[in-house]
């Protein structure tokens, strides 16, 4: 059903006016679009060929069976998401559903968290071209010649070829909606073509049946086998995140109260349903599970060995496509979390940074703050290639816990009788989606797994956050980024400020 924005525009105005908000952003999105959103900030076909080898690295084959559960698990925070975008169709979705479930300091350290860590995945998604552009065609090693992330001038050339995307992105953020719009749909099309690709180049080249993924390989011949299958469950966990992105441009919705929340759901159901069938199609194409390239090289070692030159390149393109659109949906959710933040004087500099401008309908100034605190986050990578990658894993943990403080806080209202009123529509008339009676064990699976998943990811393991033994001390880098994370947002916490739109807790 195609809406109509002549008739549902003005709805959608007259329903962001009810919680305090003038229409500032422009409406440009359609379902498609807001689904994009979501399904780039995933973007599978980036994140996958790039922790393939994370996860088979530590669980072999059997590893695969992580995906399932970290989807199961993701899937019940997304379902407490679409209520919530359902009933309050703001934009900086995690701080405004944390601080109507949770108060403002709770809503305060959600957004916090959240804009702390998109800046970081932005710059860990935009230095992943160095990972493919060279394999292209060697004229994009600008510095020096050796390509490896590791190495001194792959690692200039890396932040050389993710601030000239980062550029890109924020130019296209500042344009508007519309462009951005534009650019992320076209990018989706391609990825999506090109995970079906992918996974069938895997399947017509199989060498060995789905029964791979009960083989747990090397490390199912030492004692403790499940240890083992825990952190190989890391790689899930980093890749599905970021599903929530349809509720960040809510106020550029038609009728978001309605399509936001499909959304939010099918960009996390058709990710898991990709990324599953490609981590089974290269399990069964690889040419190899023991001589350590799977380890090591992931993907790319599979599409080599199986695919002609000219063909691998077109997917390497494909690729270098999704990075591209996932580093503008991380860029756009960030920008709009950061106005939504500094709409309610939350931030220092707020009056800069919710400034709208008129013509395009995009917050400016955000777009240009994140891609330069990007930009300045990647030339970490130049002194040293591990803190770089300590930090990526680290800002994971900064996203699980701003979906806590959006499912924490909604647990404890539901046991208090939240949502009181349900008997609200859309703007087309209809019910508004919800949980209904299932709605109390859903959340309390998704706090429960929302805090397994932070022990998880925080676990001081040397293997993830100190590879080499270089820096013994970023063995410890998750507990002590957070508590750092924490200290400073305490510091900016806004104590002496009004704010301009207060909530009714739980309404």
């Amino acid at each position: 059903m195609v809406i109509d924005t002549q008739s549902s525009a003005p709805a959608d105005h007259d329903d962001l006016a009810a919680f305090g908000y003038d229409q500032q952003l422009h409406r440009r999105l359609g379902r498609f679009e807001s689904f994009a959103a979501g399904f780039s900030f995933v973007s599978i076909l980036t994140t996958i060929f790039q922790l393939f080898g994370l996860g088979f690295g530590f669980g072999g084959p059997a590893f695969f069976w992580t995906w399932p559960l970290v989807f199961a698990g993701q899937f019940t925070v997304a379902l407490c998401f679409a209520e919530l975008a359902a009933r309050y169709p703001l934009s900086g979705a995690i701080y405004q559903w944390s601080r109507r479930m949770g108060g403002e300091l709770v809503g305060w350290f959600g957004g916090w968290f959240m804009i702390i860590a998109q800046i970081v995945t932005a710059s860990a998604a935009a230095i992943a071209l160095q990972v493919v552009l060279p394999t292209i065609w060697g004229g994009f090693q600008l510095i020096g010649s050796d390509p490896a992330l590791t190495s001194p001038s792959g690692a200039a050339n890396a932040v050389l070829l993710g601030t000239v995307l980062l550029v890109f992105t924020t130019t296209i953020n500042c344009l508007g909606v519309k462009w951005m719009a534009r650019v992320n749909t076209a990018g989706v099309l391609c990825e999506i073509v090109g995970v079906i690709a992918v996974v069938g180049v895997f399947f017509t080249h199989a060498q060995r049946g789905p029964s791979v993924v009960f083989d747990t390989g090397a490390p199912g011949g030492q004692p403790g086998y499940i240890w083992a299958w825990i952190m190989s469950g890391l790689m899930a966990a980093y890749v599905m995140v970021g599903f929530g992105s349809a509720g960040e441009l809510a106020e550029e919705t038609r009728n978001p109260r309605r399509v936001a929340p499909r959304t939010i759901r099918l960009a996390l159901s058709v990710s898991a349903l990709g990324g599953g069938l490609m981590i089974l199609g290269a399990l069964m194409a690889a040419p190899s599970l023991t001589d350590g390239r799977l380890a090591t090289e992931g993907l790319p070692y599979v599409l080599d060995a199986v695919l002609s030159s000219p063909w691998g390149t077109v997917l390497l393109v494909d690729v270098c496509i999704a990075i591209m659109i996932c580093t503008l949906a991380i860029q756009t959710a960030a920008s709009r979390l950061m106005f939504s933040m500094a709409r309610d004087h939350r931030l220092p500099a707020s009056s800069i940074l919710s400034k709208v401008n008129g013509r395009t309908g995009t917050p400016i100034w955000p777009s240009v703050l994140v891609g330069l605190a990007c930009i300045a986050i990647l030339v970490v990578n130049v002194g040293n290639s591990a803190i770089f990658a300590t930090l990526a894993s680290v800002c994971i943990i900064l996203i699980y816990l701003a979906y806590l403080m959006v499912t924490g806080p909604l647990l404890y209202r539901r046991l208090r009788g939240w949502p009181k009123n349900r008997s609200l529509v859309d703007t087309e008339g209809k019910p508004l989606f919800s949980l209904g009676r299932y709605g109390i064990p859903i959340n309390l699976v998704a706090v429960c797994y929302g805090a397994l998943m932070i022990v998880n990811l925080g676990w001081p393991r040397a293997e993830i956050f100190n590879p080499t033994g270089e820096f013994p001390l970023l063995q410890w880098a998750g507990p002590i980024t957070v508590a750092a994370v924490v200290a400073l947002g305490a510091l900016c916490y806004p104590r002496r400020k009004t704010h301009p739109n207060p909530v009714t807790i739980g309404a």
